[in-house]
């Protein structure tokens, strides 16, 4: 009688390890209420602590009392055991297949093995769509789906096939999938990526004194567009990270500048300064995006922040270049008030006098700060920028020597395309969205203007190796090189050219010898 029972345990739980093994491989299955809830019910209740706690005087009797604290796997297969002796073999394949029937609907399960008998009906199919062609970022999926094994193998394990994969898109931006040149997502649904960043970045700035060096290490990988203009003026030293002092710094400051406006810009037509704006005023409609730029509130807010900076830095005055500073901060903080608008083509004009205002002074504060920090690139024969692209010069000798050498059989010489490069902070040859993408950075790295900007111009070069190397005419090359076909960039072009500028930086940055002949 004994062996009969013992036959029949043995043969009950065999089926159900067949048909686990069959569904989840090596994994355990997910915990079924209905097996267990009986289980515990015919087990005998054994209490869990004991009524009065027994003190432990050695290391041995610790690990003797505590020694299955984690041994789960001798618990299963007594509960399965005990399951087989209380239960009638009816009961427990009808469990099983309830049980297994309920995980095959939800993931796409292959079918329940013959063991346990006919199914009721046929599952509907959920596998996912094979993944789309293209050149996609894969990701570790949430699911996989096991493909069939014959009978007679279903202890082996069953091999995994990989479901679709999610494709890395420009959608992807932090902050809401945007067009290029808006300033939000237009009410696009942020994915689960983007709104956990926002959260971060919006508990980080609710407290009472933002820990900056934080905000910088958040802010490096891209900052969401609804707390840009914050993080903007926070990271460049303009607002204070003390939240109390906030609101009296930007009245101050505010006050302060358009203070500067009526003291300074009715000068403007004088002998000495007229020079200075007649230059301003021939630059600013050549900047780009025209639909902004000419529009008449913003032309005038852009002369009176140029003029009103020039006159307060005599030492290098206005020098064209600087111009293009100005738009970067100015298209951030007007985004706030122009929600889902394509910046570009906003109208300016519905702009409350006030938060016009208010925009202009701090656009002119945190360009101020910039310069601060280049503004030996605008002295007289402009020093900085003949320094740097020696040093990318060298830089690029280092790197890539080939790209170096072609360059230099072909009489290219780096002054004749790299000094916009450092003039202008590669604002003329990138699209704006990626401009403010990248000052994302910029301004998050120390002195990522002054610094980081070398080696990102260095990656951005040898991004373009293979055409540079395929041209073999002087005048080709230079066309190229000032020409380069950045148009349809995004964010995702901008992260992997940073992602290089920074192994450079990593390289050669604490051992500048490398860069020196």
């Amino acid at each position: 009688m004994c062996t009969d029972w013992t036959q029949k345990t043995q043969l009950v739980v065999s089926a159900i390890a067949c048909c686990i093994r069959h569904v989840y491989g090596a994994q355990h299955p997910p915990f079924d209420p209905l097996l267990h809830g009986t289980v515990l019910k015919a087990a005998p209740k054994v209490p869990t602590t004991p009524l009065k706690a027994k003190r432990v005087s050695t290391f041995q009797e610790f690990e003797s009392n505590t020694s299955d604290a984690w041994d789960a796997g001798e618990d299963e297969d007594e509960l399965l055991a005990l399951a087989a002796g209380s239960l009638g073999s009816a009961v427990v394949m009808e469990t099983a297949r309830r049980v297994l029937r309920d995980h095959s609907q939800r993931q796409g399960r292959p079918k329940l093995p013959e063991a346990l008998g006919p199914e009721p009906r046929p599952q509907p199919s959920t596998e996912p769509p094979p993944a789309s062609s293209g050149d996609l970022r894969l990701v570790k999926s949430v699911s996989e789906s096991h493909t069939s094994c014959p009978a007679g193998s279903a202890s082996d394990t069953v091999p995994l096939q990989r479901s679709q994969s999610l494709p890395y898109s420009a959608s992807g931006t932090l902050g809401g999938a945007a067009e290029p040149g808006t300033c939000s997502g237009g009410g696009a649904a942020l994915s689960e990526r983007e709104a956990s960043r926002l959260d971060k970045f919006r508990q980080l700035l609710a407290g009472p004194h933002t820990d900056l060096e934080e905000l910088r290490r958040l802010s490096w990988s891209g900052i969401p567009k609804p707390v840009r203009p914050i993080t903007w003026k926070l990271l460049s030293g303009y607002l204070p990270a003390n939240v109390d002092r906030r609101p009296a710094t930007l009245q101050r400051k505010q006050k302060e500048y358009f203070a500067f406006i009526d003291h300074y810009y009715d000068s403007r037509n004088d002998e000495v300064h007229q020079d200075t704006y007649r230059q301003i005023h021939i630059d600013i409609p050549r900047m780009s995006p025209e639909a902004l730029i000419l529009q008449p509130k913003v032309t005038e807010i852009f002369e009176r922040i140029l003029f009103i900076w020039a006159i307060r830095h005599p030492a290098s005055g206005y020098v064209q270049g600087i111009n293009d500073l100005v738009t970067p901060f100015f298209v951030v903080f007007i985004c706030e008030y122009i929600d889902g608008e394509d910046v570009a083509a906003a109208d300016v004009s519905r702009v409350p006098v006030d938060v016009l205002r208010n925009v202009e002074a701090d656009t002119y504060w945190c360009m101020s700060k910039l310069l601060d920090g280049i503004q030996d690139n605008y002295t007289f024969a402009q020093p900085g920028i003949q320094m740097k692209v020696k040093m990318l010069e060298e830089l690029v000798s280092r790197i890539d020597e080939q790209v170096h050498r072609h360059l230099d059989q072909h009489e290219v010489r780096y002054l004749q395309f790299a000094f916009r490069w450092m003039n202008n902070l590669l604002m003329r040859e990138l699209p704006l969205s990626c401009t403010v993408r990248l000052w994302d950075t910029y301004q998050s790295e120390p002195e990522g203007f002054a610094h980081f900007h070398l080696y990102v111009c260095a990656a951005f070069l040898v991004r373009w190796r293979k055409e540079i190397l395929e041209e073999r005419d002087f005048q080709e090359l230079l066309l190229f090189l000032q020409n380069l076909p950045t148009a349809h960039w995004g964010d995702e072009d901008i992260s992997l050219l940073l992602a290089e500028a920074y192994r450079l930086k990593f390289a050669f940055a604490d051992a500048p010898n490398h860069y020196k002949k």
